[in-house]
């Protein structure tokens, strides 16, 4: 079983910077196809990915969000960060971290984040 705890969230403004940290129960990056990442759900919308880190250290970044948004990880390997830089509007969402640990999928329970013009 692994437990993702997320936090960080809550109001920013247009071109402002917000930080999301989520820590896991267990290190995750000691096995290179694990991974630990961000998702988003606006209201109305569909769950979206947001950027993911593997233990192989490749990153993805949806296109909206690349060049603005930075996720990285701290030793132990146990805790990734997303550093969110010039948020939009269009950025207010539901913030879920997600992670594939050995071949399970897991959820944290999400932190709100939003973003006024």
């Amino acid at each position: 079983q692994l437990e993702l705890v997320e936090s960080g969230g809550g109001l920013g403004q247009a071109g402002g910077s917000l930080r999301l940290s989520c820590v896991a129960s267990r290190n995750i990056f000691t096995f290179i196809s694990n991974d630990m990442g961000w998702y988003r759900q606006a209201p109305g919308k569909e769950r979206e990915l947001v950027a993911t880190l593997t233990g192989g250290n490749r990153t993805n970044y949806e296109d909206s969000v690349r060049g603005r948004f930075t996720i990285s990880r701290l030793n132990p390997k146990n805790t990734v960060y997303l550093q969110m830089d010039n948020l939009k509007p269009e950025d207010t969402a539901v913030y879920y971290c997600r992670s594939l640990y050995y071949g399970r999928i897991y959820w944290g329970r999400g932190t709100q984040v939003t973003v006024s013009s």
